[in-house]
This record gives C-alpha cells, sequence and structure tokens, in this order.
C-alpha cells in the first residue's frame, strides 16, 4: 500500500506531456537548486520562459506556415536553435517539434534548421521517437526531411531512454529498404536494432534480392554479416570476412552542437546534474566515447528498476529473463549470469570494465564481437584529430579513448581488427606527433595475420615517418615494433602447444605463413635500423633500443619453440662491435651467446631428428653467425680481427701501409678488451687500482695473470654479457694460452 501512495505522488520518468512540463517548472528542484548557486537565474527563467514559448508556438501549428516574413517563426526558430547549442533540449521538447517537423505544416528549410537543433540536454523519450517515426507513413514531409529524420536517429541512438517499443516497429523499418535514398541509412537503424529474433528467412531474401538489384552495397553486407552470426544457416553466401567501414557518417549536422553541450554541462556543478539528469547519469560530451564510462540501465530492465527503487532484488530475476549489466559488481555475479548479460548500448562502457572485457573473453556470441569492433571503428575514424579536420580541438579526449582501447588490449591480450584496420588507414596521414604514445601503443597489439598488403598499408607509411622524425621518435617506434614482436611470438607460441597431434599438419601449414610474417617484421626492423644508425651517426641511445630488439630475437627458437633465428644484419653488427659505449657492447656479447645457444640446440635436434615443427635452420645462418664469432674474438681477444674477418661488410684490410697511416699505436690490438674505446675506462680503473703509484697508465702492463684479475674486475663490474660470451666461445683459448707462460702478450 505505501508503495502505491509513492507511485501516486511521484509522476513517471516517460511523461513527455508539455503542460505537465509547465506545471513542474513552479516547484521543479533544479530551479530550487539553481537559486541557490548563483544570481544569474533571472536569464535562465527569462530563457526557459522563452522556450516554453517557442514549444508552445510549435505545438499549436495547424496550418502550413511560411517563414519569409514571419517575425513570430522567426523569433521561435531562433529560440529553440540557440538554447539547443547552449545547453540542450529537455525530454519534453522533443515529441512536439518533431510532431512539427515530420507534419509538413512547415517549410522544408524550418523543418531542416528543427531536426538539426534536436540535441538532448540529457535523454530524449522513447515515445516521442515512436510518434514521429510513425508519421513517416503519412508521406507529409519531403523526403530530404525523412532522411535527415533518419540520420539525427542514428546519430542520437544511445540518448534514447529505452529501446523496447523502437524495437517493435523493426518490420516498420524493414520495409522501407525499397527506397534506395533511404536504404544506406535504414540498414543503418536496422543494424543497431537487430536481435537473434528479428533475423526471419523472407528478411534474408529480401536483402539478397536487394543485393541482386543494387549489387555488392556496403550497407547491405552489414546487415546480411550480422544475419549470419545470428543465423548462418539462414545466410549460406559467402561475404567479406575481413569488417570494413560499413556505414557513412550520420551525425555531422549535431557532432558539434552535442560537444559544446557537453562541455557546458560538464561545468555545471554535480548536484544540478544529478537533478538534471535523474537515474541516468551524466555523460561526456562525446556520444560514442564516454570518458566517465557509467554504464546506463539497460532498456529492458529500467523500467523494473524504477518499481523496485534502485534495491537490489536478485530474486526477480529468473533462468530466463536477462541480468541487468548495471547490478554486475563482482566476478561471481558475472559467472552466475554470464548466459543471460545483456549487453550494454554504450560500448565506451565495455572498454574500461574488466568484468565486461572477461564477458567479452568467453562468450562464444559472435554478434558481441562485430557490436564492439563496428562501434569502435566507426569511434576511430570519426573521432580521430588527424583524419578529421574539426576535431584537432578534441585531441585530449581522443588520447584517453585510443588509450582506452589500448589497456583494453592488454586486457585481452589481442589486438582488436577495428584498431588495425584505423592504423592502417591513418598511418600515411599521420605527423607522428599528435597521439604519438597512444598511437604506438596501438601499434604493439596489432594482431598476427598473413595480411597481404602488410607492406604498403603498415611497414612503407611507418618507415617514412621513421627516417623523417627525430632520434627519440624513432627510439619510441623500435620499442613499439619490440612489443608488436613479443606479442606476435607469445601467441605462435601458445597456439603451437596448444593444438592436438591430429591437427599438426594443418597446424605446420597456417604456422609456416604466420612465421614467415614474424621474419618479415624482424627484416624490417633490420633495415630501418641500419638506415637509422646511418642518419643519427650511431646514436648510443638508437643502438640501445636495436639490440633490446634482438635481444627478443636471439631466443625466440628456444624460449617460445618456435623455428626462427634471424641474425642482425651488419649494419647493426659492426657498430654495436665498434661503439664507444660498453652497455652495448656487453649487450651484444650476451645476444651472441644467446645466439650460439639456441643454434647448438638448433643442430643437436637435427642431428637426433627432433625438429620443431619439421623445420631446419639454412646452412646461411651457421655461416653468418660464425663470421659474427670470428670478427668479434678477433676484436675482444686475439687482436687480428683486420686480417681474420670474413665478412663481406667487415673490418678486414689487406693492406698494411693503409692501417699503418692512422698512425695509431698497437693497431691490431686496438679494439681487444683493453684498448676497445667502450672498456678503457675500465682499463684505467683497473690499473689504478693494481698499481696506484704508476701514473703513467701503461696498458701493456695487463697480461698473465693480470690479464685474468682484469677479466675478473669486468665480471665485477656487471658485464655479465661479455662475461658469458667470454666463457662459451673464447675460455678455452685463453686457458691453454695461460697455461704456458704468465707473462705471454695476448
Amino acid at each position: 500500500m505505501k508503495r502505491r501512495q509513492r507511485s501516486e505522488q511521484v509522476p513517471h520518468k516517460n511523461q513527455t506531456d508539455l503542460s505537465a512540463w509547465r506545471k513542474g517548472r513552479k516547484s521543479d528542484p533544479v530551479k530550487s537548486a539553481q537559486s541557490h548557486q548563483s544570481p544569474g537565474n533571472r536569464k535562465n527563467d527569462s530563457s526557459q520562459d522563452s522556450l516554453e514559448e517557442a514549444f508552445s508556438y510549435f505545438e499549436n501549428v495547424q496550418e502550413r506556415v511560411s517563414l519569409r516574413r514571419n517575425s513570430v517563426l522567426q523569433k521561435h526558430l531562433t529560440t529553440v536553435e540557440s538554447i539547443a547549442l547552449q545547453t540542450g533540449l529537455p525530454p519534453e521538447g522533443f515529441d512536439v517539434l518533431l510532431k512539427v517537423a515530420l507534419s509538413g505544416k512547415l517549410a522544408d528549410t524550418v523543418n531542416t534548421r528543427l531536426l538539426k537543433s534536436l540535441v538532448p540536454a540529457s535523454v530524449i523519450p522513447e515515445s516521442s521517437v515512436v510518434s514521429s517515426v510513425s508519421l513517416l507513413c503519412v508521406g507529409k514531409c519531403s523526403a530530404s526531411t525523412q532522411l535527415l529524420f533518419l540520420r539525427w536517429l542514428i546519430t542520437m541512438f544511445d540518448f534514447i531512454d529505452h529501446k523496447e517499443q523502437i524495437h517493435a516497429l523493426y518490420g516498420f523499418f524493414f520495409a522501407f529498404l525499397q527506397d534506395e535514398k533511404m536504404c544506406p541509412y535504414i540498414c543503418h537503424v536496422l543494424y543497431l536494432l537487430t536481435r537473434k529474433e528479428s533475423v526471419r528467412p523472407f528478411r534474408v531474401r529480401k536483402l539478397l534480392d536487394l543485393q541482386a538489384k543494387m549489387g555488392m552495397q556496403s550497407h547491405l553486407q552489414a546487415l546480411l554479416s550480422l544475419y549470419k552470426l545470428f543465423c548462418p544457416e539462414m545466410v549460406t553466401i559467402a561475404l567479406p570476412g575481413k569488417m570494413k567501414t560499413y556505414f557513412k557518417n550520420s551525425e555531422g549536422p549535431w557532432k558539434a552542437a552535442i560537444n559544446a553541450v557537453r562541455r557546458r554541462n560538464q561545468a555545471n556543478s554535480p548536484v544540478l546534474q544529478t537533478l538534471v539528469l535523474g537515474t541516468t547519469q551524466p555523460r561526456s560530451r562525446k556520444r560514442k566515447w564516454n570518458a566517465q564510462v557509467i554504464i546506463a540501465a539497460s532498456s529492458t530492465n529500467r523500467n523494473r528498476l524504477e518499481e523496485d527503487g534502485g534495491e537490489e532484488r536478485g530474486s526477480l530475476y529468473d533462468m530466463d529473463e536477462s541480468f541487468p549489466v548495471e547490478k554486475l559488481q563482482t566476478f561471481s555475479q558475472l559467472l552466475q549470469n554470464i548466459h543471460r548479460l545483456e549487453f550494454p548500448s554504450q560500448m565506451g562502457s565495455v572498454l574500461t570494465n574488466p568484468l565486461l572485457l572477461h564477458y567479452v573473453n568467453c562468450i562464444k556470441d559472435e554478434s558481441v564481437y562485430l557490436r564492439l569492433y563496428y562501434w569502435m571503428g566507426q569511434t576511430l575514424q570519426e573521432e580521430c584529430t588527424w583524419c578529421v579536420a574539426d576535431n584537432s580541438q578534441y585531441e585530449e579526449e581522443f588520447k584517453d579513448f585510443l588509450e582506452a582501447v589500448y589497456k583494453a588490449e592488454c586486457f585481452l591480450q589481442e589486438g582488436f581488427s577495428s584498431s588495425e584496420e584505423f592504423l592502417y588507414k591513418s598511418l600515411p596521414l599521420w605527423d607522428g606527433f599528435c597521439c604519438r604514445s597512444q598511437v604506438l601503443k596501438l601499434v604493439s597489439w596489432i594482431p598476427l595475420s598473413s595480411f597481404s598488403e602488410m607492406k604498403s598499408h603498415f611497414y612503407d607509411p611507418l618507415a617514412q615517418l621513421f627516417f623523417t622524425s627525430s632520434l627519440y621518435f624513432k627510439c619510441s617506434v623500435l620499442e613499439s615494433l619490440k612489443e608488436l614482436l613479443q606479442n606476435w611470438i607469445n601467441w605462435l607460441a601458445i597456439n603451437s602447444e596448444s593444438e592436438s597431434d591430429s591437427q599438426a599438419h594443418s597446424l605446420n601449414t597456417t604456422l609456416s605463413g604466420l612465421v614467415n610474417v614474424v621474419a618479415e617484421l624482424i627484416h624490417f626492423v633490420g633495415r630501418i635500423s641500419t638506415a637509422a644508425l646511418r642518419l643519427e651517426n650511431n646514436s648510443t641511445l638508437l643502438l640501445f633500443f636495436i639490440l633490446d630488439f634482438y635481444e627478443t630475437v636471439c631466443d625466440i627458437y628456444l624460449k617460445y619453440n618456435l623455428p626462427l633465428l634471424i641474425m642482425p644484419p651488419a649494419g647493426v653488427f659492426y657498430p654495436a662491435l665498434l661503439s664507444m659505449d660498453s652497455v652495448n657492447l656487453n649487450q651484444l656479447c650476451y645476444i651472441m651467446y644467446r645466439y650460439r645457444t639456441n643454434l647448438v640446440a638448433a643442430k643437436e635436434n637435427e642431428r637426433s631428428k627432433k625438429k620443431i615443427l619439421q623445420f631446419k635452420f639454412s646452412s646461411q645462418t651457421y655461416k653468418e653467425y660464425n663470421q659474427y664469432i670470428v670478427a668479434m674474438v678477433g676484436c675482444l681477444w686475439t687482436s687480428n680481427v683486420f686480417q681474420k674477418d670474413t665478412h663481406p661488410q667487415g673490418l678486414r684490410m689487406d693492406d698494411d701501409k693503409l692501417l699503418k697511416t692512422t698512425e695509431v699505436q698497437e693497431i691490431k690490438s686496438s679494439f681487444n678488451i683493453v684498448y676497445h674505446p667502450a672498456m678503457m675506462g675500465y682499463a684505467v680503473h683497473f690499473l689504478q687500482q693494481a698499481w696506484p703509484n704508476d701514473t703513467t697508465l701503461n696498458f701493456s702492463l695487463i697480461k698473465g695473470k693480470k690479464w685474468n684479475w682484469y677479466l675478473e674486475y669486468l665480471y665485477a663490474q656487471g658485464l655479465k654479457g661479455l662475461k658469458v660470451f667470454i666463457e662459451s666461445s673464447i675460455n678455452r683459448v685463453s686457458q691453454a694460452s695461460c697455461a704456458k707462460a704468465e707473462d705471454a702478450e695476448v
């Protein structure tokens, strides 16, 4: 009984009667809140009065009215436009303005201006949309007005407070597919409304007939693709597998107004926002990307929540009813209700909600992926600050969106195909500066696939930016490509181990192609690294990032059980060998040690016929490794690099006269571990500690036992890479030489 009394006192949320709104203004809690906030309420009251007069005027229009020489109409039209752009229109005004705009009582220019002014301050009542859709049957408004209304409906779809009655009009919208001009927009509306129960054989046949008549139109393909996901047995034709941009952008006339309203609403106080929006949480100024990421109540359950006073009543939801996503708070709730969870309309809420991301990761319903990928693809395309001229002022918000996409990819441990397509389309237009960190993060999650055009869509535009940008940009790109390589080989390793023996043959065929894609990435990094080192004069910082990449490459065979081992190009190896920095030289030693370990394991597997994925490394790989080892040992240990290096791009110089022209003392030993430019600082400190009274710094003293002491000193300084390299590749020679004579020179 108490519950009934309460419901009688509180007006229903869907009330759209204009007279009720006028009466409500007298005791409107928003007004009382405003009266305590600022002295500018008189101006607000004046605007509200003018808006009320405008609504009354349009509500009472009976005959066709012309805009020309009608000052009253011009006045009220201007009032609606100005308030809509400033604060947005209240829910109660949409029913009036939609009816008059679609009734044919006003000229097309007026109807167009009215429809472009329909920007909501909070939500749009579903009843207003339903009544306006029914006016399309009357046929009094022009075709251009009908198209503009459909574009408005698509743009404002997420602002409609309920969707059940609109879903009931699915057949009505479907009948409009006959109109060629309206067909793209009708398909877009149907795409937003389609559920599994909406797919019927006669609708599939109709779409196929239209496709045969009109050709392969993207909007028809979109609807057929969605139908095929829900009911693959009904749609048997082959459709393009790679998702494309199915629909054109429809929000152009309203985008700037929505942004302006959102900015102003964000400046309001939290109390005022709560009073204005009621149970609907405040959203950001963007329609599609919500920086607040609040999950709004789903349309099928909002009425029940309002009737229950917002209390949690888990017993009300039986096994046949959907579980409201706004009540999802814990992982246990997700496990108990995952089969009846309704995906939210606000896709932005999915990106930053771990529970919903778990749902995306576990659910087998392909329509969920299609909805998420379509929304994300549209948002990335339309909000891109360097692809769309008007979006440059929204760079910070676009950064937040890209960051949310990246974090969602990290959570799911896989990249989104819509993000991949965005990169392929936008990289040629990117300046390398706008949203740099976020774009390069997305690059690291490009899905591994045998995309035949990756070179022209990804490698070529990225290389152009790489060569023409700063040193720090080059380092950032290399770091991103290293993470991309890491993600790809992780995926390959997991998938190669998870398959059964019966699938081994088909798996080998598939993985061999994907391994080639990974190999192409490594070769690409080798090419740009070689050129970048020349451009940046062998920068120590750049070389560090390059070697960091190859530290991952050198261990792919053993660490990830994949048949891939690619040596760095000579343009990377020799600058690292002759580097002035001990960190890079130490890292190169460790990389060559790991290459040796992997190659020895591969050779042993070949001899014992234990082949990984039926693959053998080519003799060229072993040959190149041996050439590099000869060069390293000749430099760091035996001091004969100028005579023994056999690599075509190596340091071999047969003409001793040319070496003598350098006038460098001890020319042959100038790159060993004592005289090497990267190691000379350690040698100086060692001499100062071993002979503190000797100020001549006689490097020739480091020999015999002193040589071994010097090695121990280097190891103690943290040069672990040098240690494992010497112990694995040189230690046998050093022991033999030291055994012959303590004072033998090296």
